[in-house]
């Protein structure tokens, strides 16, 4: 059963959270993070992405960023600008999108409980990832970037609903509304009671699950084992057993279409690229852009022509949670056979398209003669990615985009 727990969270003082509150640093490159902060000096991501301190060239991986990092986090406490609640607290935080919300509770998660699987993965991660995050939160001596986990809110009892009344009958610290139009809204939840009904509440639920930041999960987990093998004889109850979490119900998110672009036709002129197609799908040429309305359809666009491509039954495996999945028939079917895309993790003739960018996108990408064809894909639902789960089975590269994404910086989780 899953290990929630209060803590003592580091945030913006009121006034300046909007102006501190950053988008993930792993969704933005160096150059983009320099542009994105020049502006506004309080940005996060002076801390997040700390290299943008430094001239451009600095390796983002030697030791001066990272010591940059400690060094601007320590100033900003010191300034006042963020501060420190003086009690153990639970914390909601809501974000709308295109009026649609989801309200999720900020908590800290027992390391245990993920290498138990108690919270559940469906991604690899890779090494070199993860060490720029070990090393972040080991010189911060904080996780700053919470994990986004979900849970199915049938197994959590009447969590869901006591989050949503807090935030109903409380007035939330911060309310602003973010540059992509995003509203955020947060809530100190202090009631010792109320901590200890939510914290039962999760006691009870017997799986949560990685939505959203494997790496930045795996990361904090494995600093916390850094300062077990270093501190012999550690108490459980210490704080670098735990890291930082904002868990959501799985029936308020939001999963987008996550989109493929190709180069070329893998030396196919179009016609034979279409005949080749069709062994494997039912095309129909469409009259104006098409998105895909149901599972097991995809929408391609090529030579300025929308298709709709349906999967044959033949190549539909119902009873495997992976195969069955939209994005493996693809990649199985048609990017791999025909169109020679092995790997996506490295092929360089293959890139991903965000749903949130939507077609306008593609046809742009592949009308200015960057990309060959383009493929829009029916979103993958979190009940597959919670079955993929379950089954400790992996999702293919790109199946899922989350939106909105968590700002880092609203609230941070100090290790000692």
């Amino acid at each position: 059963m899953a290990t929630i727990r209060a803590f003592k969270g580091v945030r913006p003082r009121a006034d300046i959270a909007d102006k501190i509150a950053a988008l993930p640093y792993d969704v933005m490159n160096s150059m983009e993070a320099r542009e994105m902060t020049k502006n506004n000096p309080l940005s996060f991501l002076y801390i997040d992405r700390p290299e943008i301190n430094l001239p451009v060239g600095t390796d983002m991986y030697s030791d001066e960023v990272y010591a940059k990092a400690r060094e601007v986090y320590d100033n900003m406490k010191q300034r006042g600008e963020f501060i420190q609640d003086e009690k153990p607290c639970l914390y909601l935080y809501e974000q709308t999108m295109n009026g649609r919300s989801q309200l999720g509770l900020v908590a800290c998660c027992l390391i245990d409980d993920y290498l138990n699987n108690v919270i559940k993965k469906h991604e690899l991660t890779r090494e070199e990832k993860e060490r720029d995050r070990i090393r972040h939160v080991d010189a911060l001596n904080a996780n700053t970037g919470p994990i986004f986990l979900t849970y199915r809110d049938k197994d959590a009892g009447s969590a869901t609903a006591l989050m949503h009344k807090w935030a109903e009958n409380n007035k939330p610290i911060y309310d602003f509304v973010s540059e992509d139009d995003i509203t955020h809204r947060f809530w100190v939840v202090d009631c010792p009671e109320s901590i200890e009904t939510l914290t039962k509440c999760f006691a009870q639920t017997p799986s949560l699950y990685i939505a959203d930041g494997h790496h930045r999960n795996a990361s904090g987990v494995k600093v916390g084992l850094m300062r077990r093998e270093q501190n012999p004889g550690f108490d459980k109850s210490e704080e670098f057993n735990y890291y930082l979490s904002v868990i959501f119900p799985d029936n308020e998110l939001l999963i987008m279409d996550y989109n493929r672009v190709v180069k070329d036709l893998n030396g196919n002129s179009k016609e034979e690229f279409l005949q080749k197609v069709s062994e494997k799908f039912d095309v129909v040429e469409m009259g104006d852009m098409h998105k895909p309305e149901v599972a097991h359809t995809f929408s391609m666009y090529l030579d300025k022509k929308w298709y709709k491509l349906t999967a044959k039954p033949a190549i539909i495996n119902d009873n495997d949670p992976v195969e069955r999945l939209d994005v493996s028939i693809m990649q199985n079917f048609l990017l791999n056979p025909i169109l020679g895309i092995e790997d996506p993790r490295i092929d360089k003739r293959i890139d991903f398209v965000g749903g949130l960018r939507g077609l306008k996108e593609l046809e742009r990408r592949v009308d200015n003669g960057e990309m060959a064809v383009a493929f829009a894909m029916y979103p993958t639902s979190i009940e597959e990615l919670m079955d993929i789960a379950d089954a400790n089975e992996l999702m293919p590269p790109k199946s899922t985009w989350f939106e909105p994404k968590l700002r880092s910086g609203v609230i941070i989780h100090e290790l000692l």
